[in-house]
């Protein structure tokens, strides 16, 4: 009976210490969990794109004149060789001062009296030319009779070529002294003697027609206005064949390649585009960001793959988001980037065996938007913990929350 007692003594007692060890026992430290995956992963590098135009014309003023109000505006269709987008008046004469008007006038006068004196000498010279054929006609028929002996009419031959010439030199010095007297009159030309563009074709007017088949990205300025030979007027494209511009980083730039894969979103369409890098600028400009950091900038520029009519509203300098693809793979094992964090020089995780967080060290890889790619550590369908916090140490407790 007594040995009954001691049994059911012990017993009672380890039951009490079971009982207060139980109670004394910390809680299971309740936290997230994420599961080791294998599967498709890409690396993306994402910016702000801008969409252009591939190849813009730009529309100069090949003289220096006047335009007229713009008979095109921003989004209009035009045919190449028939839509004018542009007209162009020659450059007015400045107007004179008192004296300068008064040396034009006297210039003229001038000039005419000089075309006065020149008609005279022209009818001097004509007359002498009549009077010089007849002699020689005369002489003529005299030397054929015998009368008058071969020098004679010679002479006659001679005055008759000098009569001439005399009569060209005054036909060119009246020509000369018209030239002079239009010169003068040209002076005086101001503005109010050119001729006005009433809205039709006018001789006055250069017309400029679209040299391409497409639409108006751009007028200069649609009013009236002086211009200079070169100044750019209207800016044409066709705006189906448009290519994506990125500004990126330099130190992410090398990390792109030509031919490297996007996708556009945030088009405002809800596809998301298909794009492909075509080109990589060599040379690096500074950009000053909106924290007054100067940054060091590389533009590349993509095409757009998709078909035009799925991003059909999309135009000129509209904003996008790129996402360039440096890098992907469609077995790759991965894992979210909350569970890993830093220990010592490498990388671990807080592995989950037997409801406890065992610390784990790992090899990461390619890090991606929001997973890691695992090369050593961890198998695929392994539990691991998500942003694990301070009083989390190795062989604690954990619980699922």
């Amino acid at each position: 009976m007594s040995r009954m007692r001691i049994l059911i003594g012990a017993v009672l007692a380890l039951g009490l210490v079971a009982v207060v060890v139980w109670a004394l026992r910390p809680e299971p430290l309740a936290v997230d969990l994420a599961e080791v995956q294998r599967g498709p992963m890409q690396v993306t590098l994402n910016a702000e794109g801008i969409t252009r135009v591939r190849d813009p014309h730009v529309i100069t003023a090949p003289i220096s004149g006047t335009t007229t109000r713009s008979p095109v505006q921003v989004g209009d269709s035009v045919a190449e060789g028939e839509t004018v987008v542009a007209i162009l008046q020659p450059a007015a004469p400045e107007l004179m001062d008192a004296r300068t008007r008064a040396q034009a006038e006297a210039a003229i006068a001038e000039a005419e009296a000089g075309v006065e004196v020149a008609r005279t000498n022209r009818d001097r010279a004509a007359s002498a030319l009549e009077h010089a054929q007849r002699e020689f006609l005369r002489g003529e028929g005299l030397a054929l009779a015998g009368t008058i002996p071969q020098r004679m009419l010679d002479d006659l031959t001679a005055a008759l070529d000098q009569a001439r010439q005399n009569m060209a030199s005054a036909e060119a010095e009246l020509s000369l002294r018209l030239a002079t007297l239009r010169r003068a009159e040209a002076q005086l030309v101001g503005p109010d003697s050119l001729l006005q563009l009433n809205g039709q074709a006018n001789e006055c007017c250069v017309q400029l027609h679209a040299s391409i088949t497409g639409m108006v990205l751009d007028v200069t300025d649609r009013n009236a206005r002086q211009v200079t030979a070169g100044t750019p007027l209207v800016t044409l494209g066709d705006i189906t064949d448009l290519e994506i511009e990125v500004d990126l980083l330099s130190t992410d730039a090398l990390r792109v390649r030509a031919g490297t894969a996007a996708q556009i979103t945030r088009w405002g369409g809800e596809e998301v585009l298909e794009a492909r890098v075509r080109r990589i600028e060599p040379a690096a400009f500074t950009r000053v960001s909106a924290l007054g950091i100067e940054e060091q900038r590389v533009r590349v520029q993509l095409d757009l793959l998709s078909p035009p009519d799925i991003f059909a509203g999309l135009g000129e300098k509209y904003r996008v988001q790129v996402d360039l693809i440096v890098w992907e793979s469609e077995d790759a094992l991965h894992v979210p980037h909350g569970a890993l964090f830093r220990d010592g020089d490498g990388w671990a995780v807080f592995r989950v065996e037997e409801d406890q967080a065992r610390l784990t060290p790992v090899t990461p890889g390619h890090r991606g938007a929001t997973q890691v790619e695992l090369r050593d550590g961890l198998e695929e369908g392994a539990q691991v913990v998500l942003f694990p916090p301070n009083a989390l140490t190795d062989g604690t407790r954990i619980v699922a929350r």
